[in-house]
């Protein structure tokens, strides 16, 4: 069974993001950047199905600039045996990643395809849905554990409610929770060895997928700065506040 795992490379998550002056985006000048968290447990899940004999091969693959090569490295370090980079210097909204990624699809034939369940710079949780859709494949969304059976996936879901479980006849678009592993770090060792697996790139012409653009930023802005809190002196006086401030009844 061949696995493929899409990754993104975004701002890291211990980087305090910073709004540009002219309100055209985040600046990413000097920006430390690293693997989408969610895609980094999606790569662990799928090494972690070829370690149990369940998958034979794992190919991860992204979409961007050919800075991502840094990014699919990592994923090998971790554990897939190749990677695939679709080099674009286009902004890649979720749509044109998702005709992206299913383009990859039909030349790599994987019988399942595990992604985060959303990238934490435009936080968008589409692609999954929209590659399952564009594929005509059962998809299972927020997987917190993954059992690969007879064919099928049994994925349990994290709802509202609590806990769905849900089976799936491969192939299959599975996107990953926070809960479902913990990723290893990569050792020194196979930093090492995944300097020298195959990693191919591709242009999204070859593969005949229209880049282009559909949604335009308007503006980005910070989110307006909390008052200071402050202490009441009594129930009555606290009430007043509620009601007269902050307009809560």
């Amino acid at each position: 069974m061949k696995v493929l795992v899409p990754v993104k490379r975004v701002m890291d998550y211990n980087v305090k993001a910073r709004v540009k002056s002219d309100g055209t985006g985040v600046d990413l000048a000097n920006v430390k950047m690293s693997m989408n968290p969610f895609d980094e447990i999606a790569v662990e899940e799928a090494v972690r199905l070829k370690e149990a004999g369940t998958a034979t091969e794992v190919v991860a693959v992204s979409c961007g600039v050919a800075a991502c090569q840094e990014t699919l490295r990592t994923a090998m370090a971790i554990g897939a045996d190749r990677a695939v980079l679709v080099e674009s210097d286009a902004e890649l909204q979720p749509l044109a990643v998702a005709k992206l990624l299913k383009a990859v699809a039909d030349k790599e034939s994987p019988q399942l395809v595990i992604l985060g369940k959303q990238a934490i710079d435009d936080d968008s949780n589409q692609v999954g849905q929209m590659l399952a859709a564009l594929l005509g494949w059962p998809q299972a969304t927020f997987a917190s554990k993954v059992v690969i059976a007879d064919g099928k996936a049994t994925v349990t879901r994290e709802v509202d409610g609590g806990l769905e479980t849900v089976a799936l006849t491969l192939p299959a678009v599975v996107t990953t929770d926070l809960r479902l592993n913990e990723p290893r770090y990569a050792t020194l060792p196979n930093i090492m060895k995944a300097k020298k697996k195959t990693l191919d790139t591709l242009k999204p012409d070859a593969l005949g997928v229209d880049v282009s653009p559909r949604l335009t930023t308007v503006r980005v802005s910070e989110p307006p700065k909390r008052s200071a809190g402050i202490k009441v002196a009594d129930v009555a006086q606290l009430v007043d506040k509620l009601k007269n401030e902050a307009k809560v009844f």
